[in-house]
């Protein structure tokens, strides 16, 4: 598994001049509560690179369908992990995935893709092999991490923590649209089973659960649009960081 390192930067941000040192900031949550969007977004107005660790997560399980071997199956082969070859490009505001030469950005959205993965991730094999990867990238770029376990575990000591929630209703009713969106055809009751039972192997896996660290700022996005959770995010970062940012 490597990075890649050849990543154009951009001009240096109002933070990158004023505050020299690598930054992460960690946006953490449950499926459906809009993380990766808003992460995306916050990434590119600071003009940091965006890590989306769920994206990780769904080229690890990608790889193990290829190889056989099913979300249930047990134990998960070291063998087959070792030989994950994974690259990832950085970039402002986004991320794309590579399996080997393939580019897979796309192919790993598919629900089945996510699904998944977020059995896979409830391995304790499969979270370690991509522990290292994520981190190691904080030394290099300033990031906005996004995921389930970013500010607990990946990056314990970020500098901001957000951990975003809604509720199940909300969830399901966005993940809903999204897949109508994608061209499937979803029904909401079978969805919003889906989103209960991603809610319990989060939460209750033993290997890095979803909580909220006790020091991330928490915010309920039921009733938020994108831009009033970024509007909040980046009032915090500037009260954290001493930064003042211009309006986007």
């Amino acid at each position: 598994m490597s990075y890649n390192n050849e990543i154009s930067r951009p001009e240096l941000t109002t933070l990158e001049a004023e505050v020299p040192h690598r930054i992460v900031v960690t946006v953490d949550g449950p499926a459906g509560v809009g993380k990766t969007t808003t992460a995306g977004s916050l990434a590119a107005r600071l003009g940091f690179l965006l890590l989306d660790s769920g994206a990780l997560y769904r080229v690890v399980a990608l790889h193990l369908m290829r190889n056989a071997i099913l979300p249930g199956s047990t134990p998960v082969p070291d063998s087959t992990l070792k030989s994950l070859d994974l690259r990832m490009e950085l970039e402002v505001g986004s991320m794309r995935i590579y399996l080997g030469s393939e580019d897979v950005t796309g192919v790993i959205r598919e629900e089945r893709i996510g699904e998944a993965a977020s059995v896979f991730s409830c391995r304790t094999e499969v979270r370690r092999v991509l522990l290292e990867l994520q981190r190691s990238a904080s030394s290099k770029w300033n990031l906005v991490a996004e995921g389930r376990d970013m500010g607990t575990v990946v990056f314990p000591h970020a500098q901001v923590k957000f951990f975003l929630t809604a509720d199940l209703e909300e969830r399901s009713r966005r993940r809903y649209f999204e897949l109508l969106d994608r061209g499937e055809h979803p029904e909401l009751a079978i969805v919003k089973e889906e989103m209960l039972s991603r809610d319990n192997r989060d939460e209750f896996r033993s290997e890095a659960p979803l909580f909220k660290a006790s020091d991330a700022v928490c915010i309920d996005t039921t009733h938020l649009g994108p831009e009033q959770v970024l509007r909040c995010m980046m009032n915090n970062i500037e009260e954290k960081l001493q930064v003042k940012f211009s309006n986007p």
